[in-house]
């Protein structure tokens, strides 16, 4: 290994930093909102399986693919498939971390923004309906969503910056710990209302009585996102594991605490909601137009807000930390001496690229690619073509193209026990995840229809 070459002090610091850039906007904002349009406890539970049978094998072939090439994401593929065009998977997940971040930044400031409003008191005392027009009215000025994005984008320049051990894996230390904490201070808020009861029955009894197909795409495109496979950003952070890790194990801790944490989620918002009457099917507006409702009328609910927006924006940074370190790596081949000014030189470029998403709700709002607006045309051609095309062509790639013994040895280095659940895991990855992940595929983008 290089010299120069970044790696992580502790496996708690990798798995950290691992679980932090897959539990962001898709466990804590999507998750809710998918789970109320789609029924409640059968989505969840079909989202588990789902996540456990499918998501998790492509999370392990990333990291076999990155730990066992040490290298960038774009290096990686190359490393197993020299003279060949498979580093092509790199570039499609470093152009669609581009894309991600650039509008997922806006999203990050928005939060910054209800933050900043919530601790000076504009977001207390307002009638129920207030909070859509107040809502809209914020992400409607071009002065507040660019400043707010830029903020939220400066932040992540600076701790990307700072390289893997003394930037991402300290601040995934603190960050999700506080997450955790967080959550659970909100829960025990969320339980102690009223009238949970129907909340909880919502979200935690499974009835199969109005599920559809739809629902159970739904629940296997959110348990294929919710971990942040597909990108090759899991591919670049096993690249600074050492060989004596245990890969399985791993993998398998990040998929039960991003479990965990939409569990944490459903159990600190649907009974909250459901107490003060509001629907669970509020899309967007779960967050940014429920929530601040429903804290209004606890006691201490400015708190309580200010808490929830914080550890939402944890999740959302360690997110957006991924997004920039999988592009940086791979620009500057993992030398430490070129991070700094690649990271800054980076991280402004796609704050200007994402400005015009941030106006999408403003100034450019009659602005329409296809019918959406710029950030809803962005959101879905990384959601629903990008993230889908690049999972199933990492699945292909780790199950056909790497020889079947040096994926053996790379997945029982550290993890002896590993040889007996090879077969399974290569019987997923090579034919279970690919046919499910075409299904989702071409259902996303109109040529399946159930």
């Amino acid at each position: 290994m290089s010299q120069q070459q970044e790696q992580w002090t502790s496996r708690l610091g990798f798995i950290l930093a691992t679980a932090g850039s897959a539990i962001g906007l898709g466990a804590i904002w999507k998750f809710p909102y998918i789970a109320g349009v789609s029924g409640g406890g059968a989505f969840f539970l079909i989202f588990l399986i789902f996540t456990l049978f499918i998501g998790l094998p492509i999370l392990l072939a990333e990291f076999v693919i990155g730990r066992g090439s040490q290298k960038d994401a774009i290096s990686a593929y190359l490393t197993f498939a020299p003279n060949s065009k498979w580093h092509f998977v790199g570039i499609l997940g470093m152009v669609t971390c581009f894309i991600l971040l650039s509008f997922y930044s806006v999203v990050g400031g928005w939060i910054i923004l209800y933050m900043v409003q919530a601790v000076i008191g504009n977001l207390s005392g307002l009638s129920e309906s207030a909070y859509a027009p107040l809502f809209n009215d914020f992400i409607a000025n071009p002065m507040y969503a660019i400043l707010f994005q830029f903020i939220f984008m400066a932040i992540t320049i600076y701790v990307v910056a700072k390289g893997v051990q003394q930037g991402i894996e300290r601040a995934g230390k603190i960050m999700m710990p506080a997450l955790f904490i967080s959550f659970l201070i909100l829960i025990i808020r969320s339980l102690t209302l009223d009238g949970v009861g129907e909340g909880l029955h919502f979200f935690l009894y499974p009835d199969f009585s109005n599920m559809s197909s739809k629902t159970i795409l739904f629940a296997l495109g959110q348990s294929f996102f919710a971990i942040s496979v597909g990108v090759s950003v899991m591919v670049t952070y096993s690249s600074y594991l050492s060989k004596n890790e245990d890969l399985p194990k791993a993998a398998l801790m990040i998929v039960m605490m991003n479990l965990f944490i939409s569990l944490l989620a459903g159990l600190a918002i649907f009974p909250a909601v459901f107490s003060f009457g509001f629907e669970p099917t509020e899309g967007p507006g779960l967050l940014f137009v429920v929530l601040p409702a429903v804290f209004n009328q606890m006691p201490f609910g400015t708190f309580f807000l200010i808490l929830f927006l914080i550890l939402f924006l944890f999740a959302t940074l360690t997110s957006a930390f991924s997004m920039l370190e999988i592009i940086v790596a791979a620009v500057t081949k993992q030398d430490r001496t070129k991070r700094k000014r690649t990271t800054w030189l980076t991280g402004i470029v796609i704050f200007i690229v994402g400005i015009p998403s941030a106006l999408s709700y403003g100034v450019l709002s009659d602005f329409t690619i296809f019918d959406k607006t710029i950030f809803d045309a962005a959101d879905y051609l990384v959601s629903n073509i990008l993230m889908p095309l690049g999972a199933l062509l990492i699945a292909i790639f780790a199950g056909f193209k790497i020889p079947r013994k040096v994926l053996l040895d790379e997945i029982s280095d550290g993890a002896s026990y590993a040889k007996k659940i090879f077969a399974v895991w290569l019987i997923a990855i090579k034919y279970v995840a690919p046919i499910a992940i075409i299904i989702v595929f071409l259902d996303a983008i109109g040529l399946l229809k159930f």
